[in-house]
């Protein structure tokens, strides 16, 4: 045996025990994979030089930091990518979207916030890993927690470390898992063994998420416009949203799920089994009328430990208040809207109007 193999033994020994530790901790798959993203930094300089990134100036910060991982965390040598279910049993995506006065929030969002979820149990991976490296005699080893919390390329990594292939609405898909899952990454100078790239695109000639897209935000396969995306809409942009994007929105006001519930490969994703991912406060199935008329400090308490807090108050109402001009025709709606007008901002009254002309249009005579 060589030198170098020998040196190679406590990596690979590691490599199979990172597996065992994950999957105890809840994560349905991990990989490990190298720092180069290759062709991914290209990818992300024409998509912000056509500026379909909107307002989302961090995307546009940090340098090569997002693209070159060793820039972000020195010494980095190897990303352990890991993978994790969220989408709830029983929330009935599509019955909820199919009724008109019923808001839908994005499935990932209805439980704890995924980022204090995915990062505890990082945190407890890697302190597995040192555990397991305090007994040998190996250089020292660094090891550093992300889950969307940081300018890290999280599904080119993930793609490359075998998790899944980039589909044509941008997200990573799994044949075997769908799409309902988070993604999380510790970087490390561990010369730990990479895995496979996944290596093949199954979209095939399906433009199931393309065609749904209730914007037209996924202007070609594998090209997203994020200022079309109703999930940019309602959680990143904080002005007006575009008179002619309001009714695609429907009644999603928080996110939009649709090229997943629609993407063929999901018929294979499984319910999870994490209970922090649970919806909360019946967000699964909320008439929109109940949670219009929230108080911001009702809006502060229930979304507590909760992604939904991104949006901010301002920006609940002025989803909600679309979405109610999108509604089927209801007077106790009108009534709603005119009496919320009074004390609105003049961002949600602007909306609020609107909602007021598209409720009026559809009442019969």
């Amino acid at each position: 045996m060589t030198e170098n193999s020998t040196q190679t033994l406590p990596y690979q020994d590691l490599r199979r025990k990172i597996d065992i530790w994950s999957q105890n901790l809840g994560f349905q798959q991990v990989g490990v994979v190298d720092t180069d993203v290759g062709e991914h930094e290209g990818h992300l300089k024409r998509w912000l030089e056509k500026e379909f990134h909107g307002s989302m100036g961090y995307m546009a910060a940090h340098g090569h930091k997002r693209t070159r991982p060793a820039e972000l965390e020195p010494g980095t040598l190897r990303i352990i990518s890991v993978r994790m279910n969220y989408l709830p049993a029983g929330t009935e995506p599509v019955r909820i979207l199919d009724t008109s006065d019923k808001a839908y929030i994005a499935r990932y969002t209805m439980g704890r916030d995924y980022h204090k979820v995915i990062r505890k149990k990082l945190v407890k991976l890697w302190k597995e890993i040192e555990n397991h490296l305090s007994d040998q005699a190996l250089p020292e080893f660094q090891g550093r927690v992300f889950t969307d919390s940081a300018p890290v390329l999280e599904k080119a990594l993930a793609e490359k470390a075998g998790l899944g292939w980039l589909g044509k609405n941008t997200l990573l898909l799994n044949r075997d898992a769908g799409s309902w899952f988070f993604l999380g990454e510790i970087f490390t100078n561990l010369p730990l063994p990479v895995d496979e790239p996944y290596g093949t695109d199954h979209c095939g000639t399906c433009t199931a998420c393309i065609d749904v897209c209730p914007t037209q935000a996924i202007i070609a396969p594998y090209q997203l416009d994020a200022r079309k995306c109703i999930s940019y809409l309602t959680i990143e942009h904080k002005g007006s949203i575009d008179p002619g994007l309001r009714k695609g929105i429907g009644n999603r006001i928080f996110g939009c799920d649709d090229c997943q519930i629609y993407c063929p490969w999901n018929k294979f994703a499984q319910p999870t089994s994490e209970p922090d991912f649970s919806p909360r406060h019946h967000l699964d199935q909320s008439a929109l009328a109940d949670l219009f008329v929230w108080t911001e400090a009702e809006f502060l308490s229930k979304t507590e430990g909760s992604a939904i807090r991104r949006t901010g108050y301002e920006g609940w109402l002025r989803n909600i208040a679309v979405a109610l001009g999108n509604a089927d025709y209801n007077s106790d709606i009108v009534t709603l809207l005119q009496q919320r007008r009074h004390d609105a901002s003049e961002l949600v009254r602007e909306h609020i109007d609107w909602a007021l002309t598209q409720q009026i249009k559809k009442r019969t005579p």
